[in-house]
């Protein structure tokens, strides 16, 4: 995958999000929730795209950790979501979930190469 490609799914994950979050129940419990979510998915678009204008190895490094703590952290509340079973489409929910697991999966591989080529 591309940098280029990955720009793109990272700002297509925090649309998803975005319209996600619109489907759900108001509540105080459930605006703490969306308002974290909608902060850490759009989150990792951005800052992917600030990892690749990175100016040196350890720049790049640095912000792409930044990106997978972001994407790792939206898959929790993905997952919270799921667990205090908040009414949802539940298809929906688990494709958000599916998307967000890859995404930590391709930062956190990107980030042990990184590692491994500069120790």
């Amino acid at each position: 995958m591309t940098k280029e490609q990955l720009k793109q799914r990272t700002k297509n994950f925090a649309i998803q999000i975005f319209k996600f979050v619109d489907s759900l129940p108001k509540s105080k419990g459930v605006d703490v929730i969306t308002y974290q979510i909608l902060k850490s998915s759009s989150s990792v678009a951005a800052n992917y795209r600030a990892v690749c204008k990175g100016k040196s190895g350890a720049d790049f490094l640095n912000k792409l950790k930044v990106v997978d703590e972001e994407a790792d952290e939206t898959m929790f509340w993905l997952e919270f979501i799921k667990e205090l079973e908040i009414k949802c489409d539940i298809q929906e929910l688990d494709k958000l979930i599916k998307e967000a697991n890859e995404l930590v999966s391709i930062f956190s591989a990107s980030i042990k190469t990184m590692k491994s080529k500069n120790p």
